[in-house]
């Protein structure tokens, strides 16, 4: 991850064809992040906030407009190197977290250095580091099954930093988790997001997380406000 990591989005837009007509969900959205910031996003259900969040994690291309992550648009490279690309700088916290059924916690939190083929010795131990700050040492042979909700949120962190991104997408986050264990998360998710200095983005329906980070917006009708 580079000390220089940022986000900048401009005036990005993004509709979709329906039966009556085009319709808008994205319109001039543009946001600055640098380095070690982090920005809640919220809004109603159906105010594009995970269209723009699909956008930001290059798994969307806009309409219009333009994304750089690290002074590259990754809407530039081929399929292969977006890919790659994406593996690289970005990780992905989801609110159903994704764990492979049939993978323990170490070999979840390691599918994405799967990407360039067997895991080197260094990524096991960036790993390990990984599940013991987010108190999952014990853990390490379970499988997901075994574990509890907040448990497997907090191997999706992990996993979502083992590839040392600078940015981190997380979408409703502590979405299934009780206040209690959504609480923990959102401490534990601050924290190591303060620690390596990525740029982090929630997208959430919880004031609470919203309000833990270091800045708010709202999506209403396609605008960031």
């Amino acid at each position: 991850m580079s000390n220089e990591s940022q986000l900048k989005v401009e005036n990005v837009s993004k509709s979709y064809a329906t039966a009556a007509d085009s319709l808008r969900v994205l319109d001039g959205v543009s946001l600055d992040l640098t380095a070690g910031e982090s920005l809640a996003i919220v809004g109603p259900s159906g105010s594009g906030k995970s269209t723009l969040l699909h956008i930001l994690g290059t798994l969307d291309h806009p309409d219009q407009g333009s994304v750089h992550i690290d002074g590259q648009d990754p809407f530039q490279l081929s399929p292969k190197q977006l890919a790659a690309f994406r593996n690289e700088h970005i990780g992905f916290v989801f609110q159903d977290h994704h764990l492979l059924p049939q993978l323990t916690v170490i070999e979840n939190v390691l599918i994405p250095a799967l990407a360039h083929g067997k895991p080197k010795s260094e990524s096991f131990v960036r790993a390990e580091h990984l599940l013991h700050s987010v108190g999952l040492s014990d853990r390490i042979g379970h499988l997901p099954s075994e574990l509890s909700g907040g448990e497997r949120e907090r191997v999706a962190i992990a996993r979502a930093l083992v590839m040392q991104p600078s940015l981190i997408l997380a979408d409703e986050p502590t979405g299934n988790l009780d206040r209690r264990t959504a609480d923990a998360v959102t401490e534990l998710l601050l924290s190591l997001q303060s620690e390596s200095g990525v740029i982090l983005i929630a997208v959430t329906h919880s004031e609470t997380l919203a309000a833990a980070l270091q800045q708010r917006r709202e999506l209403q009708d396609g605008r960031l406000l």
